[in-house]
């Protein structure tokens, strides 16, 4: 197995700067919550809350959507809901890495049946190519090719989640 690095860390740091200046335009005055998913949003959401010097709360929701498949089907299985009602409040999603859209698709419809006053995704990694259906990203942090990506949040197995840069894994074995 090969990692080949594909966005470094210091690119990372840059972006998640940039994402937060576009943020505070928006949200700044508004108290928004920030609700990241678990697992692999944890370290692009805390990284982005690092640089918002504004009032804001945060939340997590957990979900499943990929079972044993390194594909998702679009069939969430919710593991940990928001504790915050979202009902008249600023809502912005944080999710890791869209693909084909059904998880993140299926989270934003349910978060959006309970009224917010505005719901909106802000995503770290856009793997456009994969896309299946349609789901509004209002934040991008970067648009990737059809990989299989690890680090910063992202991991294969539990693993890899720990590299401060984005890599792909490449889990050809070249023989002689």
């Amino acid at each position: 197995m090969k990692l080949k690095i594909l966005i470094k860390e210091k690119e990372i740091k840059n972006r998640v700067k940039e994402l937060a200046e576009e943020i505070k335009k928006d949200y700044k005055d508004k108290n928004p919550l920030l609700i990241g998913i678990l697992k692999g949003g944890f370290m692009f959401l805390s990284d982005l809350i690092r640089n918002l010097n504004f009032p804001h709360e945060i939340d997590f929701i957990r979900v499943a959507s990929y079972g044993s498949r390194t594909v998702s089907r679009g069939k969430v299985r919710w593991i940990m809901k928001s504790k915050t009602p979202l009902k008249q409040r600023h809502v912005l999603i944080i999710e890791d890495i869209v693909d084909t859209g059904y998880t993140l698709k299926k989270i934003y419809t349910q978060l959006k049946r309970q009224k917010p006053l505005s719901c909106r995704i802000c995503v770290f990694l856009d793997k456009f190519d994969r896309r299946k259906v349609k789901v509004p990203l209002h934040y991008v942090g970067f648009k990737v090719p059809d990989f299989f990506l690890v680090g910063y949040g992202l991991d294969f197995n539990e693993k890899f989640r720990y590299l401060k840069d984005i890599r792909i894994i490449d889990m050809e074995e070249k023989n002689g």
